[in-house]
């Protein structure tokens, strides 16, 4: 069964995370309004399996990987066809390429995320816009000839579009509050690689401390953040901490561990009990005395 909707009311990385959670194979197309030309659409498809995207294009016709190739110059679009003819049946071309020593692992790297981070990248800066995810049926095969032969989870792609992703203004309303905290919401070693930046700010997602007062500590721009705390929030790794009047944010300080000397707790004694006769001031001068001496 097909899913249609608007971008404006189901944001791409709740498609994502929809499309991965449920193993779903098949294509999702987006299509999206030029601006200088109301009348006219570009289209963007991406091709899923499992959950996990495989392929990603702006035509249908299964030549745009080939045209990528020859259009970097590692060879020409007769010398791919050619070599895809001989290759298995259901190969992506990526692999076949790969076998016949015609590229290297890195260049197929560079080819997905020419192919799929980009395109991903570039949605994420839209606001509104037309999807359809169609399943793929028994009958149907993969898009062999555009795939490199890597693919990447749904929602990990999204995290790699954000990450990439350099003007903010279409998502700025969704970010998460200067004054709101994060919670995890995975307690278990994390299956996602985080950079650097994020690994930080996912050392106060607790519940307690602001996204300012982290960007400060940090010494970045709360945007950066607020940014940083949208992408784990998207990818399901974290959520919005609203904190009251009544529940303040604690400081970092409070958060941060700190190496201190302390005394060890003294002793409970017993009560004197009221009967026995009060210490005398002749034996507390001797013994302040006798004190002194000692030191």
């Amino acid at each position: 069964m097909g899913i249609a909707g608007n971008l404006a009311d189901f944001s791409l990385s709740e498609l994502f995370q929809f499309l991965e959670q449920g193993h779903k194979t098949g294509r999702l197309t987006i299509e999206v309004l030029i601006e200088d030309n109301n009348q006219k659409m570009r289209v963007h498809h991406l091709w899923l399996h499992q959950g996990r995207v495989i392929a990603a294009s702006d035509r249908l016709d299964r030549q745009g990987l080939m045209l990528a190739i020859a259009q970097r110059g590692w060879m020409t679009e007769r010398v791919v066809s050619r070599v895809v003819q001989i290759c298995p049946i259901n190969t992506p071309m990526g692999l076949c390429l790969k076998s016949q020593g015609l590229l290297q692992a890195e260049q197929l790297k560079l080819l997905f995320n020419s192919q799929v981070l980009r395109q991903v990248c570039a949605l994420f800066q839209v606001k509104d816009g037309l999807f359809t995810f169609r399943p793929m049926n028994s009958t149907e095969t993969l898009p062999f000839a555009e795939m490199t032969g890597l693919s990447m989870p749904a929602t990990e792609t999204t995290l790699m579009g954000l990450r990439a992703l350099k003007d903010w203004s279409a998502l700025t309303e969704k970010l998460p509050d200067p004054t709101s905290a994060l919670t995890g919401l995975v307690s278990k070693q994390l299956d996602m690689q985080l950079d650097a930046r994020e690994w930080q700010v996912w050392e106060f997602v607790n519940g307690n401390i602001s996204l300012q007062k982290i960007a400060k500590h940090l010494r970045v721009p709360v945007e950066v953040v607020q940014q940083i705390a949208f992408r784990l929030i998207v990818v399901g790794l974290a959520e919005e901490q609203f904190m009251s009047a009544f529940n303040p944010t604690c400081s970092i300080e409070e958060l941060t561990p700190t190496i201190t000397h302390t005394m060890s707790p003294p002793e409970i004694l017993p009560e004197i009990s009221q009967q026995k006769p009060p210490v005398s001031q002749s034996f507390l001068k001797n013994l302040m005395s006798f004190l002194r001496v000692k030191v």
